[in-house]
């Protein structure tokens, strides 16, 4: 009895102070590479998943390793089951027709000390049918062997799948400009968050979305507001999928123009929270344009117009 009293007071007292002192807080770089580490192993089951490959599967999970995951049953009854790890490294394994491609769409990282947990969005296909999608909480350990997969808790449906966040993204601006050119207003400020901002070309406008809505509410009013074709455009990704950013090329009536902005993913789907327009001046017509603008300085600044109706009476 005293022994385990002399352990148990020992666990309570001493052992969280050693913990602090051994683990820290990671930083900078080796945040930056110990989170790759750990994505590594969770890129490297789904890797041996595709191919079948039972080996590999079985050296990313710890010993101790479980699987559980909750779905709604036929009921409309929340319900969890659990699986074993065994079993499932052999499935993989075990020949079949189909390839088991799980396609994460992001990694959201936390660590501390020896602590990981990843939190996965994914799609599951079999072969090129899409299964049933969900996410995939992982958690892992440092061993002194490298990181392992300690637990899996996932969820699965089959509604409300994501095929690739890149191109809801690049299809959610392409509805947008559309929306413009038909003149939809609700769709084209359904698809901007409640506190966007768009900037257009003049130095004046600076917009909220409301307030780009009160006062463009005239040019909605016609068959067109305006039409802006978009030529090219590059999608960046956060890690953790909350977020995206872009740039892109237009062709407009005021000749080709760029379009940067901020997306942010929301229970309705991604959504624009940022918008900025600029006019592109070539390098060689870069004098001739200081030249005109350094001849406007005295004049009074105009009221801030609609920054994508200017010329389209």
């Amino acid at each position: 009895m005293r022994k385990n009293y002399t352990t148990a007071l020992y666990l309570l007292l001493v052992l969280p102070f050693v913990c602090r002192a051994q683990s820290g807080q990671l930083v900078g770089d080796n945040l930056t590479k110990t989170r790759e580490e750990v994505v590594n192993v969770v890129k490297l089951l789904f890797d041996a998943m595709r191919v079948g490959d039972a080996t590999t599967a079985k050296s990313v999970f710890d010993s101790t390793a479980r699987l559980q995951t909750t779905f709604t049953d036929y009921q409309g009854k929340a319900s969890m089951m659990t699986e074993d790890v065994a079993g499932f490294v052999k499935a993989i394994g075990t020949p079949h027709d189909q390839i088991w491609d799980e396609r994460v769409w992001s990694y959201d990282v936390r660590i501390d000390g020896s602590l990981a947990t990843v939190w996965a969005d994914y799609t599951f296909y079999l072969g090129d049918k899409m299964s049933h999608c969900g996410v995939d909480a992982f958690q892992l350990f440092k061993s002194p062997s490298g990181w392992k997969i300690i637990q899996i808790a996932d969820t699965r449906r089959t509604t409300d799948c994501s095929t690739d966040p890149n191109k809801e993204v690049h299809n959610l601006l392409d509805r947008w400009h559309y929306a413009a050119a038909i003149a939809d207003e609700d769709i084209f400020f359904g698809l901007m968050t409640p506190d966007a901002v768009y900037i257009g070309t003049d130095e004046a406008e600076r917009w909220t979305r409301d307030e780009l809505k009160s006062w463009s509410s005239k040019f909605f009013a016609r068959d067109s507001a305006w039409v802006f074709h978009p030529i090219k455009r590059a999608v960046y990704l956060s890690d953790d999928g909350k977020m995206a950013w872009f740039e892109e090329h237009l062709d407009t009536w005021m000749g080709i123009c760029r379009g940067s902005g901020v997306l942010v993913r929301t229970p309705d789907g991604w959504r624009i929270r940022h918008y900025v327009l600029s006019v592109a001046v070539p390098n060689d017509a870069i004098q001739a344009y200081i030249k005109l603008i350094k001849s406007m300085a005295t004049t009074a600044t105009p009221p801030a117009k609609a920054p994508d109706t200017q010329g389209q009476k």
